[in-house]
């Protein structure tokens, strides 16, 4: 029996794959434009598939963009909280695995654990997909990184500027930089930097990975300025976290030390006034919308990729 394609980590993947899973969402969103949103792709490669997506924590954009991925690559998709199944009063995450397994196609999962979704996918006979976990959101840098090359061009060799918490976004960040080839400058408080294991693996992958406490060294010449929300969920340290941030927000003084083309992003949901400037977020570098947008399609090359159809 074959084994899935699971996608749990960009540092697991290629950098051929990568670049595959890439160029498929930006071809699959060139082919759409004027096309109403319900419209199925013209190759369907989700025809007669069903897409399972569980969620342990809030979501907008990773519910929306995976359903509606489905529904373009001409599957279906089922959605339940942990709470609405027995994994929420007891059951193994194995246990669900193999059953679910039966039953659906794929499944996403967005958890608080990282371990639950690798133990998931050990056991799960389908592939598996990372919509979120406390180490890392790979799926959101794939939109992002189709973001900055509808706006900047090939990502290969620009820099790109973290700015803030050292959370799970920020390791995805890490983990794409020697798969892409870009720079990646990391500012963060020293007592929330990334996983150093995170680090030291991506330099021994040939990355370009630097971690400072200055956001105005980070955005010097960057090409994008990276952002995200200072408390995540789960997060208990609140005013902790607004005392270390302080220094960090993202205004125009920064943005104007980046590269003049610079754009500026962020995951969302933005906490206005704190991370970021309402003048930033709904300026003319912001490209915010069109990175949320890009969810939907990035989704849909990775369910590709995991349907062996890239």
């Amino acid at each position: 029996m074959t084994e899935p394609r699971h996608f749990l980590d960009l540092w697991r993947l290629s950098p051929a794959d990568l670049r595959a899973i890439l160029d498929d969402a930006a071809r699959r969103k060139a082919a759409r434009a004027g096309w109403p949103k319900g419209r199925t792709d013209a190759d369907a490669p989700a025809d007669g598939r069903v897409l399972a997506m569980i969620f342990e924590k809030n979501s907008t954009r990773t519910r929306y963009s995976f359903d509606g991925a489905m529904r373009q690559l001409g599957g279906d998709s089922i959605i339940a909280t942990a709470a609405d199944m027995q994994l929420g009063r007891g059951e193994t995450v194995e246990d669900t695995a193999r059953v679910l397994s039966r039953m659906v196609d794929a499944v996403m999962i967005r958890a608080n654990r990282h371990d639950d979704v690798e133990r998931f996918a050990r056991a799960s006979s389908v592939p598996v997909i990372n919509g979120l976990t406390d180490k890392s959101h790979p799926c959101q840098i794939l939109a992002d990184l189709l973001t900055i090359e509808e706006r900047l061009g090939s990502v290969e060799g620009k820099t790109l500027a973290w700015v803030g918490d050292g959370n799970n976004v920020c390791a995805s960040f890490i983990h794409a930089a020697p798969k892409f080839g870009f720079k990646l400058k990391i500012a963060c408080p020293a007592a929330y930097h990334p996983d150093l294991y995170d680090l030291a693996r991506a330099n021994e992958q040939g990355g370009q990975v630097e971690l400072m406490d200055d956001p105005r060294q980070a955005a010097a010449g960057a090409h994008a300025v990276i952002t995200d929300t200072w408390v995540s969920m789960g997060d208990l340290d609140y005013e902790a976290r607004m005392d270390a941030f302080e220094t960090y927000q993202v205004d125009d003084a920064l943005m104007a030390l980046a590269d003049p083309d610079a754009i500026f992003l962020h995951c969302l949901p933005a906490h206005r006034g704190e991370e970021v400037t309402d003048a930033v977020l709904d300026g003319p570098k912001s490209a915010v919308w069109d990175e949320a947008e890009n969810r939907l399609h990035a989704q849909k090359a990775v369910l590709a990729w995991c349907f062996g159809a890239i």
